[in-house]
């Protein structure tokens, strides 16, 4: 069965060469260069595209790293805020006792 799958396999494959070098020895040079030419536009685009991708994932690293140095400072002022509570408790303790 496998061999079968095989050869069906193979038949299919060299079918297919045999129709596409059929097909492009029809192809005009006109044709080539309408198609050459859509192809250097969407590798022109792409490359624009991949430049823009490139800017925008410079600015997100940038924005991560200003939010992280951001969070850096709320956490400490946050840990400031917990220590002067902290103080501002002991000394109302200590008041109270006396």
């Amino acid at each position: 069965m496998r061999n079968v799958s095989r050869n069906v396999l193979r038949v299919s494959a060299l079918a297919l060469v045999l129709g596409l070098a059929t097909g492009c020895s029809t192809v005009t040079k006109e044709q080539f260069d309408a198609v050459s030419s859509t192809a250097n536009n969407a590798l022109s685009e792409a490359r624009a595209a991949k430049s823009s991708a490139d800017a925008a994932m410079s600015a997100a690293k940038q924005a991560q790293s200003a939010a992280e140095g951001a969070q850096r400072t709320a956490d400490e002022a946050l840990a400031c805020c917990r220590d002067n509570s902290d103080k501002i408790e002991r000394l109302f303790e200590k008041t109270m006792r006396k």
